[in-house]
């Protein structure tokens, strides 16, 4: 199987830099070529590096994906939908205002450490002072597990704003994420100077009209990095994870894992269960073990 920028039997080797519907933006080597799939296939990711064949001066055939490192993606009971691929890590982009939640913050994390992403805080809008202590406050729940949280306020202070994130950046395959109003844009225009072009000749290109936030676009940020912004969206829903890989993703349940009295534990309501035990001591925060129950009844209702 190729890998990337090593040219396929069939022609080009590209990179997907911009989804929308079926409809493709590959980047061969600096140049655009606008992509399809064969026949409704719909299993292509920003980020992947595919195996190409021209169709005209411009568009091209997606004729194989080579293999992924990582793949991140959401899901209900009916479908699931790509989010990117060959990711090393995500940012979570929350802020002081307006409030943001711990549901998605929580399944965002499970989603990265099921995809073996790793994964970063990043607070936003630091400069609304009175509001700050209680952000702080919230996300102590996700520091306090070891992931790492940066502070930031691209408005008022971009120059550290930009000097904080860059080299966090630097030799990785980064997705920002986030609830709509948490100033992901404004962040991502800051990293990436250009965007806002970028944004317009991608739409152009796959003749999306005015709705440039409704498609997932990668940026380069020269050799070796890349970042990619994603829609905002308010669910992650995550019914694929199976009952192993998600009591995994918990990276708090690690210690307690094989603890239980019984081999086949779901750490719901089974005597004699450490998980369990460890939040009636209140070493697993309440909330996140709800969560892992309501996943858990998610996967369970998965219809395809």
């Amino acid at each position: 199987m190729s890998g990337p920028g090593v040219p396929a039997a069939t022609g080009l080797t590209g990179i997907i830099i911009a989804a929308h519907g079926r409809h493709y933006l590959a980047d061969v080597d600096g140049r655009k070529l606008q992509c399809v799939t064969r026949g409704k296939k719909t299993n292509i990711a920003v980020g992947d590096v595919v195996n190409l064949k021209m169709t005209s001066d411009d568009q091209a055939v997606i004729e194989s994906i080579t293999e992924r490192k990582t793949l991140l993606y959401r899901s209900d009971q009916y479908k699931s939908k790509l989010l990117a691929a060959n990711l090393s890590r995500l940012f979570i982009v929350v802020a002081t205002e307006p409030g943001f939640a711990d549901d998605l913050i929580s399944r965002s994390l499970v989603a990265a450490e099921a995809a073996g992403i790793e994964a970063h805080l990043i607070l936003n809008k630091t400069d609304v002072a009175d509001l700050l202590p209680k952000a702080r406050e919230r996300l102590l729940a996700y520091t306090s597990l070891g992931y790492p949280l940066h502070e930031v306020s691209a408005r008022a202070n971009p120059e550290h704003a930009v000097a904080t994130l860059m080299p966090l950046l630097e030799g990785e395959s980064s997705i920002f994420i986030g609830q709509s109003g948490m100033g992901k844009s404004s962040l991502i225009n800051l990293l990436v100077p250009d965007a806002d072009i970028a944004v317009r000749e991608i739409s152009a290109a796959l003749d999306t009209g005015k709705h440039t936030t409704t498609f997932t676009r990668l940026y380069s940020l020269g050799e070796h990095a890349s970042i990619i912004d994603s829609p905002g969206f308010q669910e992650f829903g995550l019914y694929h994870l199976s009952e192993g890989m998600l009591e995994r993703a918990f990276v708090e349940f690690g210690p307690y894992l094989g603890g239980c009295k019984f081999y086949n534990c779901r750490h719901l309501i089974e005597p004699q269960c450490a998980i369990l035990t460890a939040v009636a001591e209140g070493k697993i925060a309440k909330f996140r073990h709800t969560l892992y129950g309501q996943l858990l009844h998610e996967s369970a209702q998965t219809l395809y």
